[in-house]
Parts: structure tokens; C-alpha cells; sequence
């Protein structure tokens, strides 16, 4: 197994864990880190898939350097959102209340 292949397990593997944990978690706080363990499993896949044989692809670098600093952008804006939600209901969660 080449180290690029492993990377690329392992990416797949963060974002599944975080996948798994948006799904079972009812605190937004977890979710939100959930998705930042998501993303985090996209970088990596993206930087395993920029190792080609003939030499290492800029493209995908510069995407996940933009990646990152759009991440940080949405996780303080979800982080705030939380707040305010926190705020106005009295609790971080999210509850099926059955008013359809």
C-alpha cells in the first residue's frame, strides 16, 4: 500500500467518523465539530489524490489551503449561531417538538 492510498483510507475513514457522529449526536456543538471532522477527511483525500506519478499537483493544494480557511469561516459562524440559538431557547439541542 503506497502512502498516498493510505491517506486516502484514512480520509475516508475521518469523514465517515464524522458522519456517523452528525447522525447520532443531538447537541450542535458535536455537530459542528462533526462536520469540521468531515472536512477534515476531504483535505486529506484531496491532498492523497494530488500525488500523481510524474510529480505532486499544485491545484488540489491550493483547494484545501482555500478549504481551510473557508472551514474556519463556517465553524465560527455555526459556533455563533449556536449561541444565539442557545440564547433564545434555553438548550443547544436539536428536539423533534412534532408541530408539522
Amino acid at each position: 500500500m503506497t502512502p498516498a492510498q493510505l491517506y486516502a483510507l484514512v480520509g475516508i475513514g475521518l469523514f465517515f467518523v464524522g458522519l456517523y457522529a452528525l447522525g447520532v449526536r443531538q447537541h450542535l456543538l458535536p455537530r459542528i465539530l462533526a462536520l469540521n471532522i468531515m472536512g477534515s477527511g476531504v483535505f486529506v483525500v484531496l491532498v492523497a489524490l494530488a500525488r500523481r506519478s510524474d510529480g505532486v499537483d499544485p491545484v488540489p493544494h491550493a483547494m484545501v489551503i482555500t478549504g481551510i480557511v473557508v472551514a474556519v469561516s463556517a465553524t465560527a459562524l455555526a459556533l455563533r449561531l449556536m449561541l444565539r440559538v442557545a440564547h433564545a431557547t434555553g438548550s443547544a439541542t436539536l428536539t423533534d417538538t412534532g408541530d408539522e
